[in-house]
């Protein structure tokens, strides 16, 4: 899984091959090819396993924990924004994550993967947002969900559609803005 995550960082999506995957990782093709049966499912696995790397964690600052969470999520849209391309400089392209998504769109089985990556991971945030309402930090009537819906719809927004820049100062203004409406 590393080779793979190396070439589609290094490659970007076009370029990604489970061939080349199987090459560097010293395996047969066919090896990959029952666990991955496309290229599509193996770079929805890369992606996972990426997701994966970034702690989810209440530490009792409901806005602390969102932003720094928020902002290990931006580094890895901007690292698949960048994947396989020389120079970022005015790139306003979604990269790798529009791939999945066009990927996820086309073919149900994809689709189903991609759903049940980011309903697993989405699952540890809800229960975070849960804890700070829990703790006192949001309305009790506050909906996680929707919370979460605000901040993450907000980010693939800026990624997807409108190519705006994502940095931390925008991470913070939105995180504040968001909290403002749940926290009374």
């Amino acid at each position: 899984m590393q080779s793979a995550g190396e070439l589609l960082l290094c490659h970007g999506y076009d370029r990604f091959s489970v061939d080349e995957v199987a090459v560097r990782a010293g395996v047969a093709k066919t090896t990959l090819y029952r666990r991955w049966p496309t290229k599509d499912h193996l770079v929805v696995a890369v992606v996972a396993r990426m997701q994966d790397e970034v702690p989810v964690a209440y530490r009792n600052d409901v806005r602390a924990d969102l932003t720094r969470y928020l902002n290990a999520i931006v580094d890895g849209l901007h690292r698949m924004r960048l994947a396989g391309r020389p120079s970022a400089s005015g790139d306003t392209s979604a990269g790798v994550v529009a791939e999945v998504a066009a990927a996820a769109a086309r073919h149900a089985d994809i689709g189903a993967a991609v759903h049940a990556m980011f309903l697993r991971r989405n699952a540890l945030v809800l229960r975070m947002l849960e804890q700070a309402r829990d703790a006192g930090e949001l309305e009790k009537g506050v909906d996680p969900e929707v919370v979460f819906d605000q901040l993450a719809g907000a980010l693939y927004y800026r990624l997807l559609i409108t190519g705006a820049p994502i940095d931390a100062a925008y991470v913070d203004r939105l995180v504040a803005s968001v909290l403002r409406g749940a926290s009374g």
